[in-house]
């Protein structure tokens, strides 16, 4: 048997250790979320169920390639390929998502949203109803991939995710819970993605009850763009390695991985970034799990702080009338403008470090955060364009 350690114990031999009084002036680091991490946790105060996913195996999405067609089981189709057979497809595309016809020995995911990202604040109930009617798995896509690369906070793409789910819903009714793929880009912020993840699953569940379903989301998450550079590309195979890590681990139902070459990929570069997700899966064996981080003290506590601060923001947005309405009234664009110029302040100042970009070796600027960023849009954007 152990020793039992308490807070205290592990107080004074750290302090010992770092020889200061004040060691949280020394180990608690300040994040942009507004998440209280602590240096040490022997406990959780709430622990949470176990959070499960819709399949029960990990997709392993692929862009498609004729020549990957025998080994990948999972495509992302941007334009209609015959004869696939005994397939995951995920339709990229409107147009295709509209011409396309099912067959029964593939499962279809639609990655179409319906709202428009502008100040026109619309929601497509034609295409949507177009989309209900294919025999697809899921039909209708919430996307919140564009937001998080546009630089909005974890907070916000989760309340925004679920103010679309509310808009669809009230649209469709409530049986188009069990219809929505929703598109998450996971960011480089390890643990923190994680719980996201679970946070969303949390959240969606307690929405889907207040139209008296008990719905499990979706989630089909790839690898964000907003921290990768053209400078060393190779480094992105790092940075989108542990996105991939941590959309496994935080239960998501279906993986993908953009690009590490960007806009100057090719199909070897394309199969380089997909074959990450087979080193993860079969590998590391996590594409399994339900929820590997269950039981985490850490993760389970900042799932909760995340799914708090989430469902407050949702409950904003819905008294000022919806997503759509503060797209309408620019709030949205205002609220992730602020989060992004900030994030971009930290990495120029180098309190957010990407290797090859401001540190190993430090680049100069070639943009300034007006450049970049606009208060009135909610657009992509790379927190190294600044220095390319």
């Amino acid at each position: 048997m152990f020793a039992k350690t308490s807070y205290l114990d592990w107080e004074n031999l750290v302090q010992k250790q770092l020889k200061t009084e004040d060691i949280y002036a020394v180990l608690e680091k300040e994040n942009l979320e507004g998440i209280l991490v602590k240096p040490y946790y022997s406990a959780v105060s709430t622990p949470l169920r176990n959070l499960p996913k819709v399949e029960e195996s990990t997709q392993l999405v692929a862009r498609y390639q004729e020549n990957m067609e025998d080994d990948v089981i999972a495509f992302l189709l941007d334009e209609n390929v015959e004869n696939l057979e005994e397939k995951a497809i995920f339709i990229n595309n409107k147009d295709l998502a509209e011409h396309i016809s099912a067959i029964e020995t593939n499962s279809y995911y639609s990655l179409i949203d319906l709202f428009s990202d502008d100040r026109n604040g619309e929601i497509d109930e034609n295409l949507g109803k177009e989309l209900l009617a294919k025999s697809f798995d899921r039909n209708i896509c919430a996307d919140v991939s564009l937001h998080q690369n546009s630089g909005a906070a974890i907070y916000q793409q989760l309340g925004i995710a679920l103010a679309k789910a509310k808009d669809l819903t009230e649209l469709f009714g409530p049986e188009i819970l069990d219809k929505l793929v929703f598109r998450f880009a996971v960011g480089g912020n390890y643990f923190f993605e994680i719980a996201k993840l679970r946070a969303f699953k949390l959240l969606f569940n307690l929405l889907s009850k207040e139209f008296g379903m008990d719905s499990i989301p979706y989630i089909f998450a790839e690898s964000s763009l907003r921290n990768k550079s053209k400078n060393d590309p190779e480094n992105n195979l790092i940075r989108s390695t542990v996105e991939l890590s941590a959309a496994l681990i935080g239960g998501a139902d279906a993986v993908f991985s953009n690009n590490y070459k960007l806009d100057e990929g090719n199909p070897l570069s394309e199969e380089i970034s997909f074959k990450q997700q087979i080193v993860l899966a079969y590998e590391s064996i996590i594409n399994v799990f339900d929820d590997a981080a269950n039981g985490s003290y850490y993760v389970e506590e900042i799932t909760q702080q995340f799914a708090d601060k989430a469902w407050q923001f949702f409950l904003e947005t819905e008294e000022e009338g919806g997503y759509c309405a503060m797209l309408k009234n620019g709030t949205i664009q205002k609220k992730i403008f602020e989060q992004a110029v900030a994030e971009q302040k930290w990495v120029e100042e180098g309190r957010i470090k990407l290797i090859g970009v401001n540190l190993y070796p430090k680049l100069e600027k070639t943009k300034n955060t007006e450049d970049l960023y606009g208060p009135d849009q909610i657009k992509r954007v790379r927190l190294a364009e600044m220095f390319e």
